[in-house]
């Protein structure tokens, strides 16, 4: 890498910096006198015309802001040479967790700067590896990509589900087990699972969109049995709920393929399961409770028995056994009770029960008995995350992948899970030696004395002078731990000398259902002053101070920026909200945002109207406040937080602004919400996001 040297924003400033900031000129953007009524309260939305995703006036718009934008980054001395370092970091063998299927065994890959990982398949562990799936032909600029995969019980089949620029839209296509392309293509499928039963499967999917596919509301979402070698207009309708149209509706099948198990939800929060058997043409019967309460996640079948992870009575989860044959509630058994720390996954493995916990937010991986008995450790590298892992019932061998902030993914396999020792398969070696960094968990007091974990990652030897530009990253939502794991930018701030912390906000799960609802609804407060706090301590501890610190965070994680930054705008130098929900009394009309009403509440309450309109960041921004260099990420076919959200923060924002901090807005073509997202833009996006960080916290590249 290139030698980076830090020097004084006061230095910074005097050589170029802050004089080319008070050379940014916004693009004049315009307003309408839209005012939304809200129980007697008058709200203007005098951007609403930004919301028109097919307008050419929002196309003229977001041509202009790229404008200033790209030509504020071209004036940043060393962006090209950063880009140029960053290629050579990102360079680097990337493969994932082996699958194993009837003797056959495929695993994806990418040799360093391919757009899409490769799906390659090979005849035995050892085998000789072909591809089997390149998604880097079917599009010439690497925006089509692969999403999930599924093999049929009887190892015949291959469905798997491809979108496109990053949508959450996808399509579902077919090849036989040799990778022969089969002629069917599912359209309009959105979340789906692919549950296979016979020559055919299940998924769910909406009606093909009459106005914007990447903006309008997504409603009644159905369940369909395919099957091989017929039209779509041909599959079975197995589910729908004309009484919600706002809901989620997804099917799986047990291994054996005897049930058929129906999973819904009115959120992101919740859900209940209802089962029937395939075979008969008989309604689901319900097997849990049918309010949305609490989790429940089917794991696996030994015959009539299935085994369902659920936070039912446990906030931190267990592992419990209903008999489909009697699923009343007080025939239910528990089979791994909950414990001290958070029981996160299960897995069958052979007959073994294979299950995960976070202490503390890093993994810990334990082998179970199938009646949940002779609990054994497996020993990880350190603190770190337990990343895929791959095994079936009836089948001895496991893989698994683990990572750490400082270390990328690395493959472990397991023989015989019956005798749990893990060997090296597959270690990642990186383009460049990185230094040797030292991880610690601090552990910090909120507004309301909460302690709050934080991870934090330095270079050995980093003084804590105080000065040392530092990244914090957040998310606080949705039950989505922290957990710590791999970042090619993070190792690149790290290579420069930088701090990166990682606070584990309330609103995650990182502690369990109680710990995500105190940072839900009319607590979500809570997850700003988290951390707002974490920001505080790093300021106190003498890791940083404000004119060195820059939040960062996406999608719930931009909200979080976008409200800490309204609410402390002192208290950061760079805000990078990413893909975030900004506009907190629209979210839910538009896509599938209904569904996150369960983390947030809605403005069509007034109780929740009222507290969202408290922190909603766009609503919160003053005019002639000072607010800090700020670099707005999102795209043009993000369809799950529609760029909306970001186009309508960064006008008002921008009319707001009146010191010289810059505030800019990058908006990315043929992208989405970041599922997907082709290696090249991917670099282009982060080297620009860094350069941005490094000019604005006064790190200088030469």
């Amino acid at each position: 890498m290139k030698k980076i040297s830090i020097v004084s924003l006061v230095a910074l400033c005097a050589a170029a910096g802050c004089q080319q900031n008070v050379g940014v000129k916004y693009p004049e953007t315009r307003k309408v006198g839209h005012v939304d009524s809200y129980f007697g309260t008058q709200v203007p939305d005098p951007y609403r015309w930004l919301e028109d995703d097919r307008s050419d006036s929002t196309a003229a718009w977001v041509k202009a802001e790229n404008e200033v934008t790209f030509g504020y980054l071209e004036q940043i001395p060393f962006r090209s040479k950063l880009k140029e370092a960053l290629t050579k970091v990102w360079n680097y063998p990337k493969e994932g967790t082996p699958q194993r299927h009837g003797g056959k065994y495929f695993v994806y890959r990418n040799n360093g700067l391919q757009n899409q990982p490769v799906l390659y398949v090979s005849d035995g562990l050892d085998g000789e590896r072909r591809v089997f799936l390149d998604p880097n032909t079917l599009a010439a600029d690497g925006t089509t990509a692969v999403g999930s995969l599924s093999v049929s019980n009887d190892n015949k089949y291959v469905a798997y589900t491809l979108s496109s620029g990053g949508s959450d839209w996808k399509e579902i296509r077919l090849k036989d087990i040799d990778g022969n392309d089969l002629p069917d293509v599912l359209k309009w499928v959105k979340f789906t699972y692919i549950a296979w039963q016979g020559d055919g499967f299940y998924y769910s999917g909406y009606d093909a969109p009459k106005g914007s596919a990447l903006s309008d509301q997504n409603t009644f979402n159905k369940v369909y049995y395919h099957q091989l070698g017929t039209p779509q207009a041909a599959d079975r309708l197995v589910y729908i709920d004309l009484q919600n149209p706002l809901r989620y509706h997804n099917a799986t099948t047990t291994s054996d393929e005897r049930f058929l198990i129906l999973n819904v939800s009115g959120g992101t929060d919740g859900n209940t399961l209802a089962v029937k058997s395939p075979s008969t043409s008989g309604g689901f019967a319900q097997i849990t409770p049918s309010t949305f309460d609490y989790e429940f996640t089917p794991v696996e079948n030994f015959g009539d028995d299935l085994y369902i992870l659920t936070n039912h009575e446990a906030p931190r989860y267990r592992l419990m056994c209903v008999n489909l044959k009697n699923p009343a509630r007080p025939q239910w058994k528990t089979i791994i009770p909950e414990g001290d720390d958070v029981l996160r996954t299960v897995e069958v493995v052979g007959d073994k029960l294979v299950a995960e916990y976070l202490h503390n937010a890093y993994s810990q991986l334990f082998v179970f008995d199938k009646d949940g008995g002779s609990k054994t450790p497996l020993a990880l590298p350190g603190i770190g995350t337990l990343g895929s892992l791959s095994g079936k019932k009836g089948e001895a061998e496991m893989f698994y992948s683990f990572s750490s902030f400082a270390t990328p993914s690395t493959i472990y396999r397991i023989a015989n899970i019956n005798v749990p020792a893990a060997t090296l398969h597959k270690a990642t070696e990186l383009s460049i030696t990185p230094a040797k960094y030292i991880t610690e968990q601090v552990w910090y007091e909120s507004k309301d004395s909460t302690r709050i974990p934080m991870f934090i990652t330095y270079k050995e030897g980093t003084p804590r002078s105080g000065t040392t530009p530092t990244l914090l990253y957040g998310y606080g939502g949705f039950n989505i731990s922290m957990t710590p794991g791999f970042s090619v930018r993070n190792l690149f701030f790290l290579e420069a000398g930088g701090i990166y912390a990682e606070a584990c906000l309330r609103g995650g799960g990182e502690f369990g259902s109680e710990w995500h609802k105190a940072g839900t609804k009319l607590q979500k407060q809570n997850v700003f002053n988290d951390f707002i706090a974490a920001a505080e301590y790093l300021v106190s501890e003498k890791y940083t101070s404000p004119e060195k610190l820059a939040i960062a965070g996406g999608s719930n994680g931009g909200l979080l920026v976008g409200a800490c930054m309204t609410q402390r705008p002192d208290l950061f130098r760079v805000a990078l909200p990413a893909v975030g929900v900004m506009d907190m009394l629209r979210f839910h009309k538009f896509t599938v945002g209904w569904g996150w009403a369960d983390d947030y509440g809605s403005s069509d309450s007034e109780e929740e109207f009222r507290y969202l309109l408290g922190y909603s960041p766009l609503h919160n921004i003053k005019a002639g406040a000072c607010y800090p260099a700020t670099l707005i990420t999102t795209a043009d076919h993000d369809d799950r937080v529609v760029p909306a959200h970001s186009f309508k923060f960064a006008a008002t924002m921008q009319a707001a602004q009146t010191c010289h901090n810059p505030v800019l807005i990058r908006i990315a073509t043929m992208a989405g919400h970041g599922a997907g997202k082709s290696t090249a833009k991917s670099i282009e996006e982060v080297a620009d996001i860094c350069a941005f960080t490094f000019w604005n916290l006064g790190i200088k590249y030469e």
